[in-house]
């Protein structure tokens, strides 16, 4: 059974009116959630209803997706905004001085990153998850359109003009479900999946994902990734198109402490979708190792630290 959320709007630094959903109890073990381009909160769904009924989970819509307010001007579309949305949404859900485990899909782990600096999530990261996600040179590595060297000025030209383009995507089609699925999902990817992030992507507006995809394009939040130094987890997919496997490699390289490395096999950039059960797995035990738990006398009691790495499980 979905677990019953409660909504609010929370006002962001420039005024940007955000849709925040939160559900479990309110004295439970928090985990924030932030989706990725083109999502909205109801991305998180397989995975939520698949955690612990005692985590109080806090997610959000990214500005210019969902029920969150668009910014007026192409000015609202960047990285500080990014932070400034998800230090909004902290500091207006989770106290400061108390542990969240904070994980991001794609644009939502740029999120993180781009706040790695910042006093809101400083105050409370116990530990993050960066799922299929990059800190830079994104339109150079992707093989989405694979008609230059990987690596090349003419490949990055012309995947930050596809992440650019303002285009209608149209009626959902056959066609349209298709290209969806080539781009996101990883071949015999679960149907019923790849149509829920179909009606997703179309639900996004093109003048925000245009504007994000141009962000994405000209990203660089590689100092700011080195920035992120608390207790950090890595998973990606092994067939991603958008931000292949080696942006992982790269991440866990550059972490000051990545305590896992996840490759999850025959999956491509909608991990939490198209794995569903391995997320929340992973995310339910970030939550024990790094979270206060109910002692027995009702007092908290923080969990043991360990330092593990998975490969290809």
């Amino acid at each position: 059974m979905t677990p019953q959320r409660q909504h609010r709007t929370v006002e962001s630094a420039d005024g940007t009116l955000l849709n925040v959903e939160t559900t479990g109890p309110d004295d439970g073990p928090v985990l924030v959630l932030a989706h990725g381009w083109t999502c909205a909160t109801a991305f998180w769904a397989p995975v939520v209803n698949r955690l612990p009924r005692h985590l109080r989970i806090v997610m959000y819509d990214q500005r210019g997706h969902g029920s969150s307010a668009r910014p007026a001007t192409a000015a609202g579309y960047s990285t500080t905004a990014l932070a400034d949305d998800l230090c909004a949404v902290l500091q207006a859900t989770v106290p400061a001085g108390t542990p969240a485990v904070l994980a991001g899909h794609s644009m939502g782990g740029m999120t993180l990153m781009a706040a790695s600096r910042r006093p809101a999530l400083r105050e409370r990261a116990a530990a993050v998850a960066l799922i299929s996600t990059g800190s830079s040179r994104l339109p150079h590595t992707s093989t989405v359109l694979p008609l230059a060297a990987s690596g090349s000025a003419a490949r990055a030209a012309l995947h930050r003009a596809a992440l650019g383009a303002p285009l209608p995507l149209g009626p959902k089609t056959p066609l349209t479900r298709a290209a969806v699925r080539y781009i996101t999902t990883a071949p015999g990817a679960d149907r019923r999946m790849t149509d829920f992030t179909a009606r997703l992507v179309h639900a996004c507006h093109p003048a925000a994902r245009a504007r994000w995809g141009h962000v994405l394009g000209t990203l660089d939040l590689d100092e700011a990734l080195r920035a992120l130094d608390m207790p950090t987890a890595v998973v990606h997919g092994t067939r991603d198109r958008l931000i292949p496997l080696p942006h992982a490699h790269r991440t866990r390289r550059m972490l000051a402490d990545c305590r896992t490395f996840t490759e999850i096999p025959q999956t491509a950039h909608m991990t939490p979708l198209e794995a569903p059960d391995r997320i929340a797995a992973l995310l339910t035990d970030m939550a024990a190792a790094h979270l206060p738990a109910p002692a027995a006398n009702g007092a908290a009691k923080p969990k043991a630290k360990k330092k593990t790495q998975e490969a290809g499980a």
